[in-house]
């Protein structure tokens, strides 16, 4: 057992108003009339967990259950309201399409930018472009605004850029739902390798057979409560189990 990822008693609270508000400027106004209600809305709820070195960790539930939430709180891109995160290792976190690119650069631009952002230098990026432009099986499309890029182009670029250099720690939020089969098994086939080459993998994903296939362990997180961790098949029919129950 070696873990590389800590959580121990983490929640994360958002306060709201109630009402929909439109406008920065209604929101003044309503709230100089002290007529802004606000309510509490719990995201994660006292979630604790250890991931070891070389998992890659399958995480599941509905939309809004918390796992963007979670993934994010392990980035360090969102501040838990309470509890403590240790990491051990640089993380790669690929949290959103397009996530650190510029829809007005060129794919070639942005590869630098999104490289720069993951914090790797100038000539680190050059000696490894013609590697990442390959994988990503962009063509002379990596000379056209990313704008002009489908999503499944825009995934393929940044999960080549994020994996090119191999990560501590790989953070997929629902990447691999786009794009055709044959870029998800090359995908697959990249993750195995760096699991066995010690990396550790955190993949939110609605595909339960990618999940049990890619996966060694998994959690099914409900309305922001870690509700089971075990095997990924274990998980699967817990998860399959209660959508049965509430339809």
């Amino acid at each position: 057992m070696n873990p590389v990822i800590i959580l121990d008693n983490i929640s994360v609270r958002y306060h709201a108003p109630e009402q929909r508000i439109n406008t920065f400027k209604e929101y003044a106004i309503q709230l100089f009339k002290r007529r802004v209600r606000i309510k509490e809305f719990t995201a994660l709820s006292d979630v604790s967990l250890q991931v070891n070195r070389g998992e890659i960790l399958g995480i599941v539930g509905h939309n809004g259950a918390g796992k963007s939430t979670l993934l994010k709180v392990i980035s360090r891109v969102l501040i838990p309201t309470n509890g403590r995160v240790r990491l051990i290792g640089r993380v790669s976190p690929l949290l959103e399409l397009g996530g650190g690119f510029h829809p007005e650069l060129t794919g070639w631009e942005n590869i630098f930018l999104n490289g720069t952002l993951l914090g790797h230098t100038s000539r680190e990026i050059e000696a490894r472009l013609p590697e990442i432009i390959e994988f990503a099986e962009l063509g002379n499309f990596i000379n056209s605004p990313l704008r002009t890029f489908s999503s499944g182009m825009v995934a393929r670029l940044g999960f080549s850029i994020s994996t090119t250099w191999k990560p501590d720690i790989l953070i997929l939020d629902e990447i691999l739902s786009v794009g055709d089969e044959n870029f998800r098994k090359k995908c697959n086939i990249r993750m195995e390798k760096f699991r066995l080459e010690g990396t550790t993998s955190l993949l939110v994903t609605h595909n339960l057979e990618t999940l049990q296939t890619l996966c060694t362990h998994a959690i099914w997180l409900d309305h922001g409560v870690l509700k089971a961790s075990g095997s990924p098949r274990e998980i699967v029919e817990l998860y399959r189990q209660s959508q049965l129950l509430t339809q």
